[in-house]
């Protein structure tokens, strides 16, 4: 994964995602772009024997997701706590999937949740980003 990715729907999709290593190639940065400004990153790193997700949200707050199952190329993230979650004023993300059977077009599909309950599940398949 690690590299910039565009949505492969929509070739003219200001969104950029990019993932790259840091802290000694122990954390995996998930860095959301769109028009050149950034909107949101989301951390990989292991806890233990597990691995979670810690996603820093334009609303203000951050969701941990525990690694839940993993299995011919799938990934399923889901929502352990948060910090500063105002849950009957905000949406968080609650569950997090990516399907890397095709590391050429990987997809990465996520679940908000809300005091109303969960929404409909969102689908982003990912393609090579090679400009700029």
């Amino acid at each position: 994964m690690v590299g910039a990715w565009r949505p492969a729907d929509e070739p003219q999709s200001p969104l950029r995602i990019r993932f790259y290593l840091v802290a000694g190639d122990s954390v995996l940065v998930e860095s959301w772009d769109v028009h050149g400004k950034p909107h949101s990153l989301t951390l990989y790193h292991r806890d233990s024997g597990s691995l979670l997700a810690t996603h820093y949200c334009p609303q203000g707050n951050q969701p941990r997701l525990a690694l839940s199952t993993r299995g011919a190329g799938r990934l399923h993230f889901v929502f352990r706590d948060a910090t500063d979650l105002d849950p009957a004023k905000e949406s968080h993300l609650h569950d997090l999937w990516f399907d890397l059977t095709n590391p050429d077009r990987p997809v990465r599909s996520e679940t908000y949740s809300s005091k109303d309950g969960p929404a409909n599940p969102e689908r982003l398949q990912l393609i090579r980003y090679s400009g700029e």
